[in-house]
C-alpha cells in the first residue's frame, strides 16, 4: 500500500481576500499540495447567469510572470465550479478544474517554446499561484495556492564520474525503514541530467530515482555517440545498493532517445531491470546525435546496429506512451511495434501502449505544468515543432503520470 505523502503545510479550505457584500469569492479545497494533486476551485457570490472571469498568475524561476484567464457563466446561485464548468472563452476550451494551471502563458517571448520552471525555495522547487476573479480587468477576489514538487524528508545527492563513475542526481524519499521500487531515469536528445522536477515528485511518492546523464554533461561524452549499454547497467547496480531501494523492483524509464537506452538495458540486463517505462519511444536503435554518422550505442564493445531493439528478454511490465501527432519521429508506430513484439514473444507481464490522439512529442513530465509544443533545441539550437496541442499533450502527461504511479505501486511488496 502506498504510504501517505508528507506535505510542507496542512491543506484546508482557504478563503483569501475580504470581499464586500455583492462581490464574488473564490475558494480552493487545498491551499498547499504536491504539484501532481488536483485542487477544486469554486467561485461563489457572482451575479447569477452572468459572465465571470477567473484567472491565475504565477512567477517562474527567472522572475517571469505567467498568466491564464477564462470566462464562465455563473449558475442560478451565482456559483462556478471549475471542475465541471466549460469556459466560453479564454486560455483553455473544455471543462477542466486544472485548466488555469497548465494553460498559463508567459508575459513575454514565444509561448510555444517556453516551459514553466518553478522557483527554488530552500533548495526545493515551489510555485506560488494567485487565482482570482476579475471584472473589466479589476480583481475582485483572490486566493493563494502553493504547489510543491518535493515533499518533506526527501533528499538529493549529486553523483560524479570522479567519485561514482556516474553522472547524475539521486533523489531518495523520506526514510521509512522499507525498501521501495526505484526508477533509473534517462532523458532524451537534450542531454545532461534529466528533469529533476519529475524525479523529486516520484521520490515524494516514495520511489527512489537516479536521474542519469549519459551525454552532454560533465564526465560523459559531449555527443550521443558510442554510449555503452553497460554504463546504464552500472547505474542500475549502483541504484540497487541504496538503502531505500528494493533491488528486485528496479524500473528503467526513458524519454525520447532515452527510450532506446531503457529498452537496451532492459533486454540485455533482465537480472537488473524489472520494468520499463517509455515516453515518445523509438523501437529501433538510431544513429549518433547530433551528427548522424555513427552509432548511438555500443554493447560489449561493438556498435548497436540500426535495427529494431529486441524485447524478448525484457523482464517486468512495460508501458509506452505516445502521441498520434508526434512530428519529431514515429513514436506511435514504435509504441505499437514494441507491444506487438512483446505479444509475439508471449511476454507474461502486463504491457500497454497508450496512444493519445492529438498529442505530440512532449508526452512526459509532471501534470498541470505549462509547456509549449515547440522548442529551441538545447544542443543544436534548431527550432523544432514537436507536434500536438497543449491540451492533448497535457492529457498525455496526466495519463502517463497516473499509469506510471500505478505500475510502480503494482511492484511494491
Amino acid at each position: 500500500m502506498k504510504r501517505s505523502i508528507p506535505l510542507l503545510a496542512a491543506a484546508g479550505l482557504l478563503l483569501a481576500g475580504c470581499s464586500s457584500p455583492g462581490r464574488p469569492v473564490v475558494t480552493v479545497d487545498q491551499a498547499t499540495t504536491l504539484a501532481d494533486q488536483p485542487v477544486h476551485l469554486k467561485v461563489t457570490g457572482a451575479p447569477a447567469g452572468k459572465p465571470v472571469q477567473v484567472g491565475a498568475e504565477a512567477v517562474d524561476r527567472d522572475g517571469k510572470t505567467w498568466h491564464s484567464e477564462a470566462t464562465f457563466t455563473a449558475d442560478d446561485h451565482g456559483t462556478v465550479e471549475l471542475d465541471s464548468a466549460k469556459p466560453s472563452g479564454g486560455s483553455y476550451q473544455d471543462a477542466d478544474g486544472m485548466g488555469l494551471f497548465w494553460s498559463l502563458d508567459p508575459a513575454t517571448g514565444d509561448a510555444g517554446t517556453q516551459r514553466f520552471v518553478p522557483p527554488i525555495e530552500n533548495g526545493r522547487p515551489v510555485a506560488h499561484l494567485d487565482v482570482f476573479v476579475s471584472r473589466d480587468g479589476k480583481r475582485l477576489a483572490t486566493t493563494a495556492l502553493t504547489r510543491q514538487w518535493m515533499a518533506a524528508g526527501a533528499t538529493t545527492k549529486s553523483l560524479s564520474m570522479a567519485t561514482n563513475k556516474l553522472t547524475g542526481v539521486y533523489i531518495a524519499p523520506e526514510p521509512d525503514g522499507a525498501k521501495h521500487p526505484a526508477v533509473l531515469l534517462l532523458g532524451g536528445s537534450e542531454g545532461g541530467i534529466p528533469s529533476t522536477l519529475y524525479a523529486v515528485l516520484l521520490a515524494s511518492h516514495g520511489y527512489p530515482v537516479l536521474a542519469l546523464a549519459y551525454f552532454h554533461a560533465p564526465g560523459v561524452p559531449n555527443e550521443l555517440r558510442n554510449i555503452p549499454v553497460e554504463y546504464f547497467a552500472s547505474a542500475a547496480r549502483w541504484l540497487t545498493r541504496q538503502p531505500a531501494v528494493d533491488p528486485a523492483r528496479l524500473v528503467a524509464m526513458g524519454v525520447s532517445y532515452g527510450t532506446e537506452a531503457a529498452l537496451l538495458v532492459s533486454d540485455h540486463f533482465p537480472d537488473l531491470v524489472h520494468g520499463t517505462l517509455l515516453f515518445a519511444p523509438s523501437a529501433t536503435a538510431t544513429s549518433s546525435f547530433p551528427k548522424p554518422d555513427g552509432s548511438a550505442w555500443t554493447y560489449q564493445g561493438k556498435p548497436v546496429d540500426f535495427v529494431p531493439i529486441p524485447v524478448d528478454e525484457v523482464d517486468g511490465p512495460v508501458l509506452a506512451v505516445a502521441g498520434s501527432d508526434d512530428l519529431l519521429w514515429g513514436s506511435r508506430l514504435s509504441a505499437q511495434r514494441i507491444m506487438q513484439e512483446l505479444d509475439d514473444a508471449h511476454d507474461k507481464y502486463p504491457h500497454e501502449a497508450v496512444i493519445v490522439p492529438g498529442a505530440g512529442h512532449l508526452v512526459s513530465g509532471t501534470p498541470y505544468l505549462p509547456s509549449g509544443t515547440e522548442e529551441i533545441h538545447p544542443v543544436t539550437g534548431q527550432h523544432l515543432d514537436l507536434g500536438g496541442t497543449r491540451a492533448a499533450d497535457e492529457s498525455a502527461v496526466r495519463q502517463g503520470w497516473t499509469k506510471t504511479l500505478a505500475l510502480l505501486a503494482s511492484l511494491q511488496r
